[in-house]
């Protein structure tokens, strides 16, 4: 029994949790995504990537008036659908 527990110890040992990473919410982040939002060209892989990694801030960004009309757009949220990352209800 008791190496059984030495082996739940051990592993509880070398089994690291993984930091959470805040994310820094910076619009100029997504600007590998402005000539999808401008055009009728699909997103890049970049864009969607970005997209993805600033999904907590797009409520913060709606409420911005200089941003409010470019996150709304609906070239916004089409290339928010088209990355498989819908915009959040705020």
């Amino acid at each position: 029994m008791s190496k059984y527990v030495l082996c739940i110890v051990l592993m509880f040992l070398l089994v690291k949790p993984e930091p959470s990473t805040a994310v820094t919410c910076d619009p100029m982040q997504l600007s590998s995504c402005a000539s999808a939002i401008s055009s009728s060209s699909p997103p890049s892989a970049m864009c969607c990537a970005k997209l993805k990694e600033q999904k907590p801030c797009l409520c913060q960004y709606m409420k911005n008036p200089n941003l409010q009309k470019l996150i709304n757009s609906p070239n916004s949220r089409k290339v928010a659908i088209q990355c498989g990352s819908p915009f959040p209800s705020c």
